[in-house]
């Protein structure tokens, strides 16, 4: 278990280090982004970096919370499984 937490650890260091890579856009985001900077309009970058953000750690927000209440599930029913010697259900 130790393991794998650290291998986790390590694997979201790298992705922070990394972070700086996420701030790309598609082709048509990023001519409409640079005509409206041309123009004098700096929020509408920033604004569709933070949303393209959201977009990328929300699936990952998602199976993470789903991993944590699966978890969960499974170590109640070890525990259930340890005191009594065999399977309930």
């Amino acid at each position: 278990m130790r393991r794998i937490l650290n291998r986790g650890y390590w694997m979201l260091m790298l992705l922070a280090v990394q972070a700086h890579l996420a701030w790309a856009q598609c082709a048509m985001c990023r001519g409409s982004v640079e005509s409206s900077v041309a123009a004098g309009d700096t929020s509408m970058a920033a604004n569709l970096n933070l949303g393209i953000l959201y977009l990328f750690f929300a699936p990952y927000v998602l199976l993470g919370t789903l991993a944590y209440f699966w978890y969960r599930s499974s170590k109640r029913n070890g525990k259930k499984i340890g005191r009594s010697g065999y399977s309930i259900g």
